[in-house]
């Protein structure tokens, strides 16, 4: 039998409507902010995917030549491909707020953690150099996150060019700076030891890496570490350029409502080369050793080198694979409400027909409406109902129609009782007076 491709696997119903009911939330979010969607191919250009990836990603992009020996991959992430666009699109009015869904690509060893294809929920702001669109997009992740009910955060933010100014203060080799940020980031996942070793392999002294070490082992709130850092950067023009941009997203934090969960951790880079000022993680409360559950930072220059003008922009990225398995393993999955789904019960195939217009007549009305199409019995019915999780059950019997009537099931409690089919949707709706209400009127 024929399996998913390695990296990849299938989702059954019940799993990919826990699934929709995040995105959806997710995606309301995002538009309660203003952010628009933004559709973009799954394949783009080989050479567009590279720039400014760096070699550890692009050692990850699917690449392939198609029939016309052109150089293809499958997108990795979305911002290349925002960028392509806004290059090419320079009509479009800024700032341009875009949200985008759905899966992206990577060739790396698969986990229960991490697959190779999955799937990620960005926003971004393009058009705007100020502070001020870094903390709405912390702010629209962060109130994503609460939607789908998460409630204890931790943003971890820093900024590449106080990396820069500490990378001197070290005595580090600035000719590989991209190297050593994308050493640095991959500390939570090698340890300090194992940044160590890539150091040296970049050629840097035991003095310098063990002052760089020292140096960014600074982490708290921003109250207490912007003015140690103050300090450490009253030197470097690029160093105060970064802390000051901190500072102001800290204050717009405090606007937006996220300050209560900012830490500033000098030891954060992010591993894509394209990333010109701030850099930002979220995690769980809690669940820190999970590891990151949303991303991103700030690339004014990525436009500019996919041909379009000097564009400032910046954005972040929730990891939905991550996000859904942290809700399982916090038992948040389990007893979701997907609202009244409905489902339409003939007491037998000579009311068949009549069970399609009361069906229709639900789906008009705009409830989420199955029935029956396999001629099974009433209780046949009823055990499927039950284990497909649906809310309510409508009988559809000959002697209750020919009255213009039908019953009720609510499959909850199992009571039921007989209502005016004109009647049926206020009775179904969740804020109707008489929807949900069994305590009158039992049969």
């Amino acid at each position: 039998m024929f399996q998913p491709v390695k990296g990849t696997r299938d989702y059954l119903p019940d799993e990919m409507r826990r699934r929709n009911w995040v995105l959806d939330r997710i995606r309301r979010v995002f538009e309660c902010y203003g952010f628009e969607p933004l559709g973009t191919p799954a394949l783009e250009s080989w050479e567009m995917l590279k720039i400014k990836s760096g070699e550890d990603i692009i050692d990850q992009i699917y690449y392939f030549k198609d029939k016309s020996e052109r150089e293809l991959g499958l997108r990795f992430e979305w911002t290349a491909s925002l960028c392509r666009v806004v290059a090419s699109h320079r009509e479009l009015p800024m700032p341009l707020k875009r949200y985008a869904i759905g899966p992206v690509w990577r060739y790396e060893h698969p986990s229960e953690k991490r697959l190779r294809e999955f799937w990620q929920a960005d926003a971004d702001i393009v058009g705007v150099g100020e502070a001020i669109a870094d903390a709405e997009v912390l702010a629209v992740a962060v109130d994503g996150l609460k939607q789908i009910g998460l409630k204890d955060f931790k943003i971890r933010v820093n900024d590449r060019r106080i990396l820069e100014a500490l990378l001197n203060i070290a005595d580090m080799p600035l000719g590989r700076s991209l190297e050593i940020f994308r050493a640095v980031d991959k500390i939570q996942k090698i340890g300090v030891e194992g940044v160590r070793e890539e150091l040296k392999r970049l050629g840097s002294s035991e003095a310098s890496i063990n002052r760089l070490l020292e140096l960014i082992k600074r982490r708290g709130r921003p109250d207490e570490v912007l003015v140690d850092l103050e300090r450490l950067v009253a030197g470097s023009p690029v160093g105060l350029i970064g802390l000051n941009f901190l500072k102001e997203i800290y204050k717009y934090s405090k606007l937006f409502g996220i300050d209560e969960y900012m830490q500033i951790d000098l030891s954060l880079a992010r591993g894509l080369d394209y990333y010109t000022g701030p850099v930002f993680e979220i995690y769980a409360g809690g669940f820190e050793d999970y590891g990151s559950i949303a991303g991103g930072g700030r690339y004014d220059d990525l436009i500019k080198l996919f041909g379009g003008d000097q564009t400032p922009a910046t954005g972040v990225s929730l990891g939905i694979e991550r996000i859904l398995l942290l809700m399982e393993e916090m038992g948040m999955l389990r007893n979701l409400e997907f609202g009244s789904r409905v489902y339409v019960a003939p007491s037998s195939p000579r009311m068949r027909p009549k069970a399609i217009e009361v069906a229709q007549l639900l789906r008009k009305e705009g409830f989420e409406t199955d029935m029956d199409l396999m001629n099974r019995s009433l209780t046949k019915q009823l055990e499927h109902a039950d284990r497909k999780g649906f809310s309510w059950v409508v009988i559809v019997g000959e002697r209750e129609m020919a009255e213009g009537r039908v019953t009720l099931r609510c499959m909850r409690t199992g009571e039921q009782r007989s209502v005016e089919l004109v009647e049926l949707p206020g009775h179904l709706r969740p804020h109707s007076s008489s929807s949900l209400n069994f305590n009158s009127a039992m049969v």
